[in-house]
């Protein structure tokens, strides 16, 4: 339990304290509104406390899972073979695979159109930083 009373966790209780009874206080008070003849209030008079409820929602997970603590690694992570468990595998964050670009090579055509945007293209590709407003033709 003394994880949850360390600087950063104090911040979060003091928080959910001060969201909860402003978001309960606001739905208060569009509650009042609303019974003085605001119909657009009572909308807001609900949506208020589903406000509070999803900070408490919030604050129960991060308790809960602080309270977990770290996972360790078991010895199904060691091995390369497919687990027959009903526990589901975590997959390994891996680092994006980059594609070296190669410049296609584009026939002039008769179109003399054609033939600016082909080379409009190949001048992208060949400055993958650039802006379409730096093309020099």
């Amino acid at each position: 339990m003394k994880r949850l009373w360390t600087p950063a966790w104090i911040v979060r209780h003091v928080a959910l304290v001060v969201l909860v009874v402003g978001f309960l206080g606001l739905g208060w008070w569009q509650l009042s509104r609303a019974a003085g003849g605001n119909p657009i209030s009572w909308g807001y008079a609900v949506e208020w406390p589903v406000f509070a409820g999803f900070v408490v929602f919030v604050w129960w997970r991060e308790v809960r899972q602080e309270l977990r603590g770290p996972e360790a690694p078991g010895p199904a992570a060691e091995t390369t073979e497919p687990s027959t468990t009903a526990e589901p595998t975590r997959l390994a964050v891996r680092r994006p695979v980059r594609a070296s670009r190669t410049a296609a090579t584009v026939p002039d055509s008769d179109d003399p159109e054609l033939t600016a945007y082909n080379r409009y293209l190949r001048w992208l590709t060949d400055n993958p930083g650039a802006r379409p407003g730096d093309y020099p033709g």
